[in-house]
């Protein structure tokens, strides 16, 4: 079954309000999942840092099975019944209304259980709703600007994660007095960052329900929907040689991807251990890395356009692993700054490029389930990249060679996109 077409382009304003999505969402990976609460759940409501880091990998671990499980089925289900929003607006609210709940996560080990709970229905809440809401984007605007608007979005995402933690850091965790009259023996000046957070997600997001316009509901009754668009899932999976093209590319990406996120997520780790970094200095790293990677994505989505999804995302793999190679090389702060720069500047490029891919890749009918899948692939093998990174550096000794195991994923999933064909492209 096809999903419905719509008749009337998308103008400039409903175009704002999607990409203002991904400036309000993504604060709740900055100050929830990266920076603030994560920091607070291991220092402050688990016994120690051990016993904290733990239990956040087992939270983070439980709601990535679960994406893994609902995505691709409530992608296939949304595709029977046409519109996209109604189950958008559903994952958000559930991200908003978790994140709420953290300010009730109390110091001490009495709150884990809630405060797991909520983290774990909150990050299903956020990557179940990117299936819903990456799947709206070839319906926004024409084949050749889909690429300019994923990039511009994505930027504006970074930026909006940025800007979030900035403002929570100076107006909550820095202050002195606590604003508000928070208790900060109780941890309120920190736990009120969950409060702003999900005020920042719900004063964002809202645009893009009000003003960014659906693709029309289908005849099918929800029931219907649901029986089909699981059995339609199976049968895609089942006969996965008739897509062959896309799950050829879902395979690159998800070898690509667990590298990239490994960069990220060992970055300062990096620093710190090679080059003796301080706290601030990383902070102020992981600011500037971020501020580039959003800049790399906006920039790189005209060249998307431009040249094709595939051989954008093959330059930016490519500098990526050439960047990165600079990295382990360098040898003094200047340097190890300098090269860092330049490779987060294809970190943004090779993820909103991979969205626009993606978009151009699947069959209209096939969307919400095939962004579904697309999902699943960056969480699926997650776990690979940091496990290398640790094996390698115990077995070595070193962090650059432990580092250095990052490159295989890179260069194995750049080898592996280019046996994907490009729709953009003419043959």
């Amino acid at each position: 079954m096809n999903s419905p077409a719509r008749s009337v382009p998308v103008g400039r304003k409903g175009l704002w309000s999607w990409a203002l999505f991904d400036f309000g969402n993504s604060s709740f990976a900055t100050v929830i999942l990266t920076f603030v609460f994560a920091t607070y759940f291991t220092q402050a409501i688990a016994d120690n840092a051990e016993t904290g880091t733990a239990l956040w990998g087992t939270a983070t671990g439980l709601a990535g099975v679960m994406i893994a499980i609902l995505s691709p089925i409530c992608g296939a289900i949304a595709d029977q019944t046409g519109r996209r929003k109604p189950w958008l607006l559903f994952f958000t609210i559930l991200c908003i209304a978790a994140t709420a709940t953290l300010w009730f996560a109390s110091p001490g080990p009495s709150s884990i259980p809630f405060a797991m709970i909520a983290v774990i229905v909150g990050l299903v809440g956020f990557e179940v709703g990117l299936v819903f809401y990456n799947s709206m984007l070839p319906d926004l605007t024409t084949p050749d600007r889909i690429g300019r608007l994923s990039g511009f979005a994505w930027g504006l995402g970074y930026g909006g994660g940025l800007l979030c933690l900035v403002v929570v850091l100076v107006i909550f965790i820095q202050a002195d007095p606590a604003p508000f009259n928070l208790d900060t023996d109780n941890a309120e000046h920190v736990r009120a960052t969950a409060l702003f957070t999900a005020g920042w997600i719900a004063l964002f997001t809202w645009p893009l329900f009000a003003f960014t316009p659906d693709t029309p509901r289908t005849a099918v009754p929800l029931g219907a929907a649901v029986k089909t668009g699981i059995h339609t899932l199976i049968t895609t999976i089942r006969n996965a040689r008739q897509h062959a093209n896309c799950f050829r590319f879902l395979i690159a990406r998800m070898i690509y991807t667990d590298g990239v996120n490994t960069l990220f997520a060992f970055g300062g780790v990096f620093a710190a251990g090679t080059f003796g970094m301080s706290l601030e200095d990383i902070i102020v790293l992981g600011i500037a890395l971020n501020v580039t990677a959003g800049l790399g994505a906006a920039a790189f989505g005209w060249i998307d356009d431009r040249i094709g999804s595939k051989q954008a995302l093959t330059i930016s793999l490519s500098a990526l692993t050439l960047s990165s190679i600079a990295v382990l090389l360098a040898q003094t702060i200047p340097q190890f700054w300098v090269s860092a720069l330049l490779m987060s500047t294809f970190v943004g490029p090779v993820q909103a490029a991979s969205r626009t891919f993606m978009a151009r890749l699947a069959p209209a009918e096939l969307r919400g389930e095939m962004f579904g899948l697309f999902a699943v692939s960056g969480k699926i093998t997650s776990f690979m990249g940091p496990f290398a990174v640790g094996a390698f550096t115990v077995m070595a000794g070193s962090q650059r060679v432990g580092m250095a195991s990052i490159l295989v994923f890179l260069v194995v999933g750049l080898y592996l996109l280019q046996a994907v064909k490009d729709p953009s492209q003419k043959s």
